[in-house]
């Protein structure tokens, strides 16, 4: 009952015009950013982080939040009209979303898509309304080796899961960390990694450094790989679905949530694993097999469900925990770092009218959202057409001015484009973007929580290891760095005994 008195409070604090028109703009910059090709979630937000200083921290947040959602959407049509999805979580909704619109159906693709993600997004919401207050009072019991074994839990999974190895990951990792040292040691008061310029002694800004990787690291890829003329758009009439569709896609679009929202809570569960595990769960159960792979509508509504059911999922960890289970999310966290607010399990105690007001533009944004989708997808797909020169110029052109604004020094400048060649870079070798933000956003956090584990241990080692939390932990820990290694040696063992029966 107090989570929905909470709501309630903060639908009353969105529910004035002034806010309502922030979520307004937040969700139709979000989606018509997201929209352009190349342009990922994550990219979205970073990009549109810098427009929304100036303003209250509620009004903030509530235009950011729109700015979230706005970026998910987007990345569908992208995906169907272009086969150009904007990131990983969007490739399964090109597989058969773009097919349905070769054969004519890119309306009924992208209904089912924007009323999908308003399900799983409206589902998924309420969900964080449920479960985030019941992760704060648990977490509230932790200590500090408890938190320090939760953020080596979050590296892990970052480099672990993600990317094409564990060692690319853990390179990536490690160069976060080196950022996330630059500045002023704040125990020691010792400068570090600042190469005496004073400008440093504060560290990098996160939201120059999540512009930088993000969107200039990305226009500079996109624009270094794809051709200068504008893909080929399909044309789209007026969204609209069928009898038949309805009856095809509420069920994937249910199955698409209940898969997508716990995965996304998960430490680097992301959205790849659960569309994945969607669209393998519609093509068994679909009664039309063989149109999968030929635009069959279950494997667009199924995909995207689950996608945006898990950018829900994904608000769990970070808001209770202050922990980034994605891209998206470790930029989302950069946004209240900026703001001076900490993100844990005291951000509901402390800001809880922010917290609350957040969570009900959520509902709102996601509403807006589904009226502006149906009847603006073909304005939408029109700016698909917009020259690839004059994209990415523009994008690197308002990086830039979003990274000036944060301190107004010149130097961020400098930053900002060293910080896009080693985004290009870490594309080019492929080296997994998230693990570099984890470390730059956590790596002070888990330092703090080393050195107050070790302070109330009076410097013993055994002090790092906490209470029972930390043992499961840990133990998690361990079968994440051991389990692929196993897994490899069960397989290679497996083929040794093919290979001596034969």
């Amino acid at each position: 009952m107090d989570n929905l008195n909470n709501l309630l409070t903060g639908f009353g604090d969105v529910l004035t015009p002034m806010n309502l028109l922030l979520a307004l703009l937040g969700v139709t910059v979000g989606t018509a950013v997201g929209v352009l090709p190349g342009i990922g979630p994550a990219m979205t937000v970073a990009l549109l982080l810098p427009i929304t200083y100036g303003l209250e921290p509620v009004q903030a947040f509530i235009m950011f939040a729109g700015i979230f959602y706005g970026g998910m959407y987007g990345g569908s049509t992208t995906s169907i009209l272009l086969n150009t999805p904007g990131e990983s979580s969007s490739v399964v909704t090109a597989i058969e979303g773009n097919k349905m619109a070769r054969a004519g159906r890119a309306a009924q693709a992208l209904a089912t898509a924007a009323i999908g993600s308003f399900v799983a997004g409206t589902i998924g919401t309420a969900l964080l309304v449920l479960i985030a207050p019941q992760v704060v009072k648990f977490a509230i019991s932790l200590g500090a080796p408890d938190y320090l074994a939760i953020m080596l839990l979050a590296f892990a999974g970052a480099t672990v899961v993600l990317g094409s190895s564990r060692i690319r990951g853990i390179a990536a990792l490690l160069l976060g960390l080196v950022i996330g040292l630059i500045g002023i040691d704040k125990v020691t008061g010792q400068e570090r990694l600042t190469f005496g310029l004073p400008q440093l002694a504060d560290g990098i800004d996160v939201v120059v450094v999540a512009v930088g990787i993000f969107a200039v690291g990305e226009a500079l890829w996109v624009a270094a790989h794809l051709r200068r003329n504008p893909g080929t758009v399909i044309p789209v009439g007026r969204p609209w679905m069928g009898r038949s569709d309805w009856r095809r896609s509420w069920k994937p679009w249910l199955r698409g949530t209940a898969y997508g929202f716990p995965i996304g809570a998960l430490p680097a569960g992301g959205a790849e694993i659960p569309t994945f595990l969607s669209y393998a769960t519609e093509k068994k159960l679909s009664k039309h097999p063989e149109e999968f792979g030929h635009g069959a509508i279950e494997g667009v509504a199924g995909p995207e469900a689950a996608n945006n059911a898990s950018a829900a999922g994904t608000l769990v960890p970070m808001l209770a925990l202050g922990l980034p289970t994605n891209a998206t999310a470790a930029v989302m966290l950069a946004a209240f770092t900026s703001y001076g607010i900490q993100p844990g399990p005291l951000l509901f105690q402390r800001e809880s009218s922010l917290v609350w007001a957040l969570i009900a533009s959520l509902f709102i944004g996601n509403l807006m959202l589904l009226l502006l989708n149906l009847p603006l997808a073909p304005a939408w797909a029109k700016l698909l057409q917009i020259p690839r020169p004059y994209l990415y110029a523009g994008i690197i052109f308002f990086a830039s001015m979003g990274a000036y604004a944060v301190n107004a020094q010149p130097l961020d400048l400098l930053l900002l484009l060293l910080l896009g060649l080693l985004g290009f870079t870490m594309r080019r070798f492929g080296l997994p973007v998230l693990p570099l933000i984890i470390g730059v956003i956590l790596g002070p956090i888990a330092e703090r929580q080393a050195r107050m584990s070790l302070q109330l241990s009076n410097g013993d080692p055994s002090g790092l290891i906490g209470g029972p939390v930390s043992y499961v932990i840990y133990a998690v820990i361990l079968t994440l760095l051991i389990w692929p290694l196993l897994a490899k040696l069960r397989s290679r063992k497996i083929r040794q005994d093919v290979s001596a029966i034969r």
